[in-house]
């Protein structure tokens, strides 16, 4: 299987096969919503869309980067998550980097969005729904340039191909890039101590997330992935 690896703004063309990368920590948050009963996850391209959609949809929950503010009822936090119940709720969702690379790539035929949480289940999605065909990874985080987000990518890449590749080096990149310097140190508006672990805790959820058009809305699921192989991780 091809790879290229490709921050948001190298995308020219629309993909076959895209998978969104954002460990910290957009799609850590997603996958951790959805182990809390979210149903789906609409993902917003403003802020003022994601309230607008809110206000529009009873019900429904607005989740944000940054602080708490008015109108949202989460912050882009997975520590922060994951002791709340969302069972049955639609979330919107809109952050500065994942969102965006998920909506960069909304119309290629197949899009997951993903991070270490659920890296085995994209793995083995992509090798029984994309066998053969080209994939674009999308490193959300600074440009392209986001050691974790590419560490991850590649880590899923391996994975394709082997289910048993060791983990440890891929975290360590993660461990030791800006990001988790940032979260760390509490430079991150709306974060938690535990954050970062979390965004390395590698198959944490036995699911992979896609992302699909609904009703003109870009609509983020869980999907079920193949049982890993025998031997594998």
């Amino acid at each position: 299987m091809d790879h290229r690896f490709l921050g948001i703004p190298e995308l020219t063309d629309v993909p076959r096969v895209a998978v969104v990368i954002d460990v910290m920590r957009a799609f850590t948050v997603a996958a951790w919503a959805f182990s809390r009963g979210v149903e789906k996850i609409v993902l917003a391209p403003t802020i003022e869309e994601a309230l607008a959609l809110k206000e529009g949809n009873p019900g429904w929950l607005a989740l944000k980067d940054g602080a708490p503010a008015a109108g949202f009822d989460a912050v882009n936090s997975p520590a922060l998550l994951r002791s709340r119940d969302f069972a049955g709720r639609t979330l919107v969702q809109k952050t500065t980097a994942g969102t965006v690379g998920a909506l960069a790539v909304a119309e290629a035929p197949l899009v997951l969005c993903a991070s270490f949480a659920v890296a085995g289940p994209t793995a083995r999605y992509l090798r029984s729904r994309a066998a053969g065909l080209p994939v674009t990874f999308v490193v959300t985080g600074e440009e392209g340039r986001a050691d974790e987000d590419l560490a991850c990518a590649q880590y899923i890449g391996e994975r394709v191909a082997d289910d048993g590749v060791a983990a440890a080096p891929y975290l360590r990149r993660a461990r030791n890039s800006r990001a988790a310097a940032e979260l760390t140190a509490e430079l991150r508006a709306g974060s938690h101590p535990d954050d970062v672990a979390l965004c390395l805790e590698v198959d944490a959820f036995p699911f992979a997330m896609a992302a699909r058009t609904e009703d003109d809305l870009t609509v983020l699921r869980p999907v079920v992935a193949p049982e890993p192989s025998s031997g594998g991780r």
